[in-house]
């Protein structure tokens, strides 16, 4: 959709600072209210994945339908963050049973891919994208498997929505066409990328209509044959193909090969909560190290975002990754002390220890065990993925996200199939003895965490903030906003953040600039970047009186609805 002629010149008159309406409500800071809802609610990055999960629970579906419908709807229409040629993680609480089951449906690394075969092509690093990047996608599987378990719906009425999006076409939303015009060059590279996601030679713009039909008739071969269209049937022979074409690893047998798993979720306490996360080859551990961590301090005696909180809350973020470059990988690969110091409370009380409140630490050193850690830099995720949450009447909810890694992960499609395959892979380490040696069959340590948080055995919270290195970071900032300062989940999720990196402590404009002062002061290198402080989606739950209250992140396109 261009703008006409007179629409750019009234922008122009738009003052450059113009700020939004105000609000009549006893809190003006935030965007909008807070989604109240009895019957089921729903929480992603784009509002026609929300409406279509609200379709499903209002139609009587529970919220594991609801929620892979959505999933399946994001594949479609946020492209730039997620797709069937992805990863997926989820919690899961049945209300039933009440109980919390979680579900690891990361793939792994084809049989060919080893060390020694990227040292005869003449590699000493993992691409950081194109085919030798992808690992077998766990999207398809992820979905069938909640279901399957789960829910009330097959996975063919599931991606129903989402077929006639692709096949017929979504207005693309305005977050989205600015992320997706950032990666023209990456899919100018690929003629199969080109051709599917680039009509006309460009990216759409907000409001074009975009179709991708190739997708669509590959969604409609999965609702007919199931996950074993996608792993055994005419959609792997056609990924296999592709990458014979282009020299890469991913066979047949290893689309063939693959399965999820169910798994118990880590935790830790704070201040009285029960928070989960997923233990490796997650790095939901980074968020309860640094929790444990932080409940050493009296955050609630500071001022929220003051240069003496973002101080500690930095800190605390650079030991517990400091620990996750040591140690982090594939489960088999990870030793169970150090999963286990890290979880421990005495752990995280003497690493508070270390904190100066009034300067920066040049260097933590990672958590030592006999077998000495040989810490890595991971790559540095700038956040290409989804996360939504849903709850129905009955009281399950889930806690989702899936990805493709970076913007159009790995940058190439699959032939004709219209998907996106991932560049998760790039994060296996070439480096001899650490815990995320790249091995066969083995999963690469993956930045994806969906949380949830219990207060006496029963959902309180389930929240995510995808965002790459950002998720950790986010959900710390989230939770303390909640626990700590007493906002609601509306507030608790727009609020400025930060994001550190090696490139340094990026800030949001809105923290201000007495906050920045001391920051510098401790010795912080204070950046500026823009788009890259996650997105939030949350539920939290009135255990009362049921009611259930959805928050939105406006950093995303996305929508709380609820009835």
């Amino acid at each position: 959709m261009r703008l006409p002629a007179a629409a750019v010149i009234l922008m122009a008159l738009v003052p450059e600072q113009q700020s939004p309406g105000d609000r009549p409500a006893a809190n003006p800071r935030a965007t909008r209210s807070v989604v109240l809802a009895r019957n089921g609610i729903i929480a992603t990055s784009q509002p026609l994945a929300s409406a279509a999960g609200l379709k499903v629970l209002q139609a009587g579906g529970n919220a594991i339908d609801a929620a892979v419908t959505a999933a399946a709807v994001l594949s479609v229409v946020e492209p730039t963050m997620n797709g069937v040629g992805g990863d997926l993680f989820a919690i899961v609480y049945d209300a039933k049973t009440k109980s919390v089951h979680a579900l690891n449906a990361s793939g792994r690394a084809p049989a060919a891919a080893t060390p020694e075969e990227f040292r005869r092509r003449g590699l000493d690093a993992i691409p950081y994208r194109g085919e030798l990047s992808v690992s077998v996608p766990g999207v398809v599987d992820g979905w069938n498997t909640l279901l399957s378990r789960f829910g009330t719906r097959t996975l063919a009425q599931a991606v129903q929505p989402a077929i006639g999006y692709a096949r017929d076409g979504f207005a693309v939303s305005e977050i989205i066409a600015y992320q997706w015009r950032d990666q023209e060059t990456v899919l100018a590279r690929d003629a199969a990328a080109a051709a599917t996601f680039l009509p006309g030679g460009h990216a759409p713009a907000p409001g074009d209509v975009f179709r991708n039909p190739r997708l669509a008739a590959t969604l409609q071969e999965i609702a007919a044959g199931g996950r074993d269209a996608f792993y055994k049937g005419t959609i792997a022979k056609a990924i296999a193909a592709d990458m014979r074409r282009r020299n890469g690893l991913i066979t047949e047998a290893d689309l063939a090969a693959h399965a999820s798993d169910w798994i118990d979720p880590i935790s830790t306490t704070y201040r009285g909560y029960e928070v989960l996360e997923l233990p490796p080859n997650t790095h939901g551990v980074v968020a309860l190290e640094m929790l444990n961590i932080l409940e050493n301090f009296d955050i609630r005696s500071m001022r929220q975002n003051s240069a003496e909180y973002l101080h500690l809350l930095v800190e605390a973020k650079r030991i517990a990754f400091a620990d996750r470059d040591a140690w982090l990988a594939d489960p088999r690969s990870v030793p169970p002390d150090a999963l286990a110091r890290m979880l421990s409370k005495a752990y995280g009380a003497a690493r508070a220890k270390s904190i100066d409140p009034q300067h920066a630490a040049r260097a933590y050193e990672p958590l030592r065990l006999d077998a000495r850690p040989r810490p890595e830099d991971h790559p540095e995720a700038h956040g290409d993925t989804i996360y939504l949450t849903a709850a129905d009447r009955d009281g399950n909810v889930v806690s989702l996200i899936q990805s493709i890694y970076e913007a159009f992960g790995s940058g190439i499609v699959a032939g004709d199939t219209g998907i996106t395959l991932h560049n998760r892979g790039s994060l296996f380490s070439l480096n001899p003895g650490h815990p995320n040696l790249l091995a066969p069959g083995k999963r690469p340590f993956h930045t994806l965490v969906p949380a949830m948080v219990l207060k006496d055995k029963r959902p309180w919270l389930s929240f995510g903030v995808m965002g790459g290195d950002m998720q950790p970071q986010g959900h710390v900032q989230v939770l303390l906003n909640l626990i700590d300062f007493g906002m609601n989940v509306q507030e608790a999720g727009e609020a400025p953040r930060f994001r550190h990196s090696a490139a340094g402590l990026a800030l949001e404009s809105a923290i201000s600039p007495e906050a920045r002062f001391g920051l510098d002061l401790r010795g912080h290198r204070i950046i500026s970047t823009i788009g890259t402080f996650g997105g939030f989606q949350g539920i939290l739950f009135d255990q009362k009186t049921g009611v259930m209250m959805g928050g939105s992140d406006p950093r995303k396109d996305g929508l709380a609805i609820g009835y």
